[in-house]
C-alpha cells in the first residue's frame, strides 16, 4: 500500500488554485536593507500583561505603528500563538520552544524574519484540498505555519479592538459567548413588544468589503504592511467571510480564526450607532420608581400605576443580529429601515428584505443563535407547582417528619439507658461505701447535664398545644378545691397551696397564648399567599420575559436524518459505526451527546434534550453494539450496562443520573454539534510506517491513520436542500470526504468526545491512501 503526502510543489499548488504570486520588487529591495529583528536568547509564550505591553509599544498619537514587524513578527508572539493553538494538549505536554517547534514543524525564526521583512509567501502555505475524483472546487486551507500567523494577527487585533467593541457584541471574544448572550437576553430585556432579526444574502467578502475593512482597520492601526497581508490572506482565499452562511463559530474547518475578530471589527460602526440609538431612546423616555410617579403618597397603594419606558435592545453574536424593541410597531418599522439604509449603505451589505421581517414577540417565535426566543409570562418561565409535585411535597415532609421522630426516640432511648447505668453506679457505690471520694468535682458537671436533659424534655413537650391542652384539662377541671363551701371547711394553707399550684398550671400548660400565635402564624402565612398570589398575576399581566427553547423540531430531524431512530422514533443502530472499537462507538455517541447537552443547557426546555440524548442516543448505541457482536441487546446491557461503561476504560457517555442533574452551568461558548454529528472517523488497516500526528503542535508519531467519511456524502443528500437537510445545521466541506488522517491515541479520542474538530488539526496534512 503506498502512501504519499498531499502537499504538492508550490508551482503546482498555485496553478491548481490559480493563486498568483502577490509580490512588489521595490518594496522587496527596500526590506532587504531592513534591521534584523530583536530575539530573545530563549523566547517564552507571553501573559496577557506582556502582550498588552508589547502592542502599547507601537502606540503613538493615537495610532498603533508597525505592528507586523514590532508586535506580530516577535517570536516570543509567535510562539504564544502556537501555545493557543495547542489549548487541547495533554495535561502535562513538553513545553513548546522555540528550538521545538523549528526542529520538529517550522523554522520559527525564519518565520519571524519573513514578517519583519514582509517577505512572508502567503501563497506557498495555501494548500487546497480537492474533492474525491478532482471533481468541484477545491477548499484553500493553510498550513500549520499560516495558522501561526493568523493566530498571531487575532491576538494583537483583540488587544486593540476588544476593549472597543460593544457590550453586545458576542462572539469572538473572551468570556462573550453564545450562553452569556443568552443570559443577557433572560435577565436584561424587559416586556419585548416587537423584534427582527437581520438576514443578509449570500455573498462572500469582495473587494469592495476588504477595501471598507482596510479603512476601518486604518483609523487606528498605521501599517500598510499589516493591511496588505491581510488583503493577501482574502486574495488567496484562506480567510473568507459568508455573512448569510451558517459555518461562523461551529468549528468547521472551512471557517478561519481570524474570521470572527474582523467581523466584529467590521461591524463596529453599526454597533456604535445602534448604542447611540439606545442612549436616545433611554434619555427620551427615562424610568421612573414607584415613589416618583405617586409623590407624597407614601402610604398609597402605589402598586397600581405601572410604567413601561420604551427600550430599544440588541444583540449580535458574529452575522447575527437581533433587533428588540418595547415600543409601537411603527417606531419598530422606523428603526428597522434605519438599520437597513445604515447596514447597505455604509458597509456596502446586502440585507434580504423579504427574511428581515418584523414579528411579534409576544405571539411568534423567532430564530437566533440555534435557539428559539418568545416573549412570555413570568408564570411560564417560574410555572406553580403541579398536585403531583404538591403530593410529592407532602409525602416527602412526612418522611422527613418520621425520621425526626426516629431520631428523637432513639435519643431519649440513649438517654435513659444511660440515666439509668448512671443511677445503678451511683447506687452501687453508696452501698459498698460511705460516700464517694474524688479527687475532682463533678457535682456541677452532672447537675449541668441532667438540666440541660430536663429543659429539652420540657420545651418539646411545651411545643405540643395538643399535650398542654390534655394536661391542663386533667389538672383544672372537676376539682372540688375550687368550690367555695368547701374551700371554707379547709385550712388556709392547703387553699393557698391549690391556688398557688393553679397558677402554675395556667401560667405553664394554659395553651391559650400558644394557640393565638399559632393562628396568628396560620393567617399571616394565608396573607404572604395571598400577596405573593396577587403579585404573581399582576406580573402575567403587565410584563414580560424572554423564554429560550431548544428546536426540538430541528433536534428530532437531525436524530431521524442520521440514523438515531427510524421512522416510527424508535432507537434503530448506525450500521456505519460498526467497523470501529467498542469504546470508538462509546465516545462518537459520547461527542454527540455531549454537544447537545452543552449548548442547550440554558434553555426552558432541556428537559426535552435531556430525553433525547439519554434515551434515543444511549439506546442505539447499544443497539449498534448489538449488532456489531451480533448479540441481543438484553446482553449488551448485562455487559455494558446502561451508563455504557467498558472495561479498562472511564465511562465516556454520561450516566442517566448526571443528565438528569445538568442544568445552567458555567457560561462559555460551546460549538455546536454540526462537525460531531456530519462525520465518522474510520480506522484504516495498515502496516506502513508511522506518521506524526496532524493535530496542532503534536510531535508523537506512534499514530493510526483513519479515513473521514461525513454524513452528506454518505447518505447522498444536498446541504443547501433545506427540505432533506436539517436546517441550520452547518456541515463539512465536501473535499474533506475520505480524506485519510494520521493521530495519535489521544487526540483521536478527542475527536470521538467533540472536544476537539476539524479547525484544530492541520488538515492540509493528511495522507493519500491508494
Amino acid at each position: 500500500m503506498l502512501i504519499t503526502l498531499l502537499r504538492k510543489p508550490k508551482s503546482t499548488i498555485s496553478a491548481a488554485a490559480n493563486l498568483p504570486l502577490w509580490i512588489n520588487p521595490s518594496a522587496l529591495f527596500s526590506t532587504l536593507r531592513r534591521p534584523q529583528p530583536y530575539t530573545p536568547a530563549d523566547p517564552e509564550p507571553l501573559a496577557k500583561p506582556a502582550l498588552q505591553s508589547l502592542v502599547l509599544s507601537c502606540y503613538r498619537s493615537g495610532k498603533f505603528y508597525s505592528l507586523l514587524q514590532n508586535a506580530v513578527a516577535s517570536p516570543s508572539l509567535l510562539l504564544t500563538a502556537c501555545h493557543n493553538l495547542r489549548n487541547h494538549a495533554l495535561d502535562s505536554p513538553p513545553p513548546l520552544t522555540l528550538d521545538s517547534v523549528s526542529t520538529h514543524f517550522f523554522p520559527l525564526q525564519e518565520l519571524s524574519f519573513q514578517l519583519y521583512r514582509n517577505s512572508f509567501d502567503v501563497e506557498s502555505c495555501c494548500v487546497p484540498i480537492f474533492p474525491e475524483g478532482n471533481r468541484g472546487t477545491p477548499l484553500i486551507l493553510p498550513n500549520l505555519k499560516l495558522k501561526v500567523v493568523l493566530e498571531a494577527i487575532r491576538i494583537v487585533l483583540e488587544l486593540i479592538y476588544d476593549d472597543r467593541f460593544a457590550t453586545f457584541s458576542y462572539g469572538g471574544r473572551a468570556n462573550m459567548g453564545r450562553h452569556t448572550a443568552v443570559r443577557y437576553l433572560k435577565n436584561s430585556v424587559e416586556n419585548p413588544s416587537w423584534w427582527f432579526s437581520v438576514k443578509f444574502d449570500k455573498e462572500l467578502f469582495g473587494s469592495r468589503h476588504i477595501d471598507k475593512l482596510c479603512l476601518m482597520l486604518g483609523e487606528k492601526i498605521e501599517d500598510n504592511d499589516l493591511l496588505d497581508l491581510i488583503r493577501r490572506l482574502f486574495k488567496c482565499k484562506v480567510v473568507t467571510v459568508n455573512l448569510d452562511g451558517i459555518c461562523l463559530g461551529r468549528g468547521l474547518p472551512q471557517e478561519s480564526g481570524l474570521s470572527s475578530i474582523l467581523i466584529n471589527v467590521y461591524f463596529n460602526g453599526f454597533d456604535k450607532e445602534i448604542q447611540e440609538s439606545r442612549l436616545k431612546t433611554n434619555e427620551a423616555n427615562p424610568k421612573f420608581y414607584k415613589n416618583e410617579l405617586i409623590p407624597g403618597l407614601s402610604n398609597s397603594n402605589s402598586g397600581s400605576v405601572f410604567h413601561k419606558p420604551l427600550k430599544i435592545y440588541a444583540v449580535r453574536y458574529l452575522n447575527e443580529v437581533l433587533i428588540i424593541t418595547s415600543g409601537t410597531k411603527i417606531l419598530t418599522m422606523d428603526l428597522k429601515n434605519r438599520v437597513v439604509k445604515f447596514l447597505e449603505q455604509d458597509l456596502d451589505l446586502k440585507v434580504d428584505r423579504i427574511r428581515t421581517a418584523i414579528h411579534s414577540a409576544v405571539s411568534e417565535k423567532i430564530d437566533f443563535m440555534g435557539m428559539e426566543l418568545q416573549a412570555v409570562a413570568p408564570s411560564i418561565l417560574r410555572p406553580p407547582m403541579t398536585d403531583k409535585a404538591i403530593r410529592a411535597r407532602k409525602k416527602y415532609l412526612r418522611q422527613k417528619e418520621v425520621r425526626l421522630l426516629e431520631l428523637k426516640n432513639a435519643k431519649e432511648r440513649n438517654r435513659k439507658k444511660l440515666g439509668m447505668k448512671l443511677l445503678s453506679h451511683v447506687f452501687k457505690k453508696s452501698k459498698q461505701s460511705n460516700g464517694f471520694k474524688f479527687d475532682f468535682q463533678i457535682e456541677n458537671e452532672v447537675r449541668q447535664i441532667f438540666s440541660s436533659w430536663g429543659d429539652e424534655v420540657v420545651n418539646e413537650f411545651l411545643k405540643s398545644v395538643d399535650d398542654r391542652w390534655e394536661w391542663h384539662r386533667r389538672l383544672s377541671a372537676g376539682d372540688f378545691l375550687s368550690l367555695g363551701r368547701i374551700r371554707d371547711q379547709l385550712p388556709q394553707e392547703l387553699v393557698d397551696s391549690y391556688d398557688n399550684f393553679q397558677e402554675q398550671v395556667n401560667k405553664y400548660l394554659k395553651p391559650a397564648k400558644a394557640k393565638r400565635e399559632l393562628e396568628e402564624e396560620s393567617r399571616r402565612r394565608e396573607e404572604e399567599e395571598e400577596e405573593k398570589y396577587a403579585k404573581k398575576t399582576v406580573e402575567d399581566l403587565t410584563k414580560r420575559c424572554i423564554k429560550v427553547e431548544a428546536p426540538i423540531e430541528l433536534i428530532r430531524k437531525a436524530v431521524k436524518m442520521v440514523g438515531f431512530t427510524n421512522q416510527m422514533g424508535r432507537p434503530r443502530p448506525i450500521s456505519l459505526l460498526t467497523v470501529l472499537e467498542d469504546v470508538d462507538i462509546i465516545k462518537w455517541y459520547a461527542g454527540v451527546g455531549k454537544r447537545w447537552l452543552d449548548f442547550f443547557c440554558c434553555c426552558h426546555n432541556f428537559r426535552k434534550v435531556k430525553i433525547i440524548v439519554s434515551y434515543h442516543l444511549r439506546f442505539s448505541c447499544l443497539l449498534t453494539l448489538s449488532e456489531k457482536h451480533e448479540a441481543t441487546k438484553s446482553e449488551v446491557i448485562r455487559h455494558f450496562t446502561k451508563d455504557l461503561k467498558v472495561c479498562g476504560e472511564e465511562v465516556n457517555f454520561p450516566s442517566e443520573r448526571e443528565v438528569k442533574m445538568m442544568g445552567e452551568g458555567n457560561l462559555s461558548d460551546p460549538k455546536p454539534v454540526d462537525g460531531c454529528l456530519t462525520m465518522a472517523l474510520i480506522r484504516l488497516a495498515t502496516i506502513e510506517p508511522y506518521h506524526i500526528c496532524i493535530a496542532h503542535f503534536c510531535s508523537r508519531s506512534d499514530t493510526v491513520v483513519y479515513r473521514i467519511r461525513l454524513l452528506q456524502k454518505h447518505l447522498g443528500l444536498d446541504t443547501s436542500d433545506e427540505a432533506n437537510w436539517v436546517p441550520q445545521m452547518g456541515a463539512i466541506h465536501d473535499s474533506l470526504h475520505r480524506k485519510c488522517a494520521p493521530l495519535c491515541s489521544y487526540h483521536i479520542s478527542e475527536l470521538y468526545l467533540g472536544r476537539l474538530s476539524l479547525q484544530d488539526i492541520d488538515c492540509t496534512a493528511f495522507v493519500d491512501v491508494d
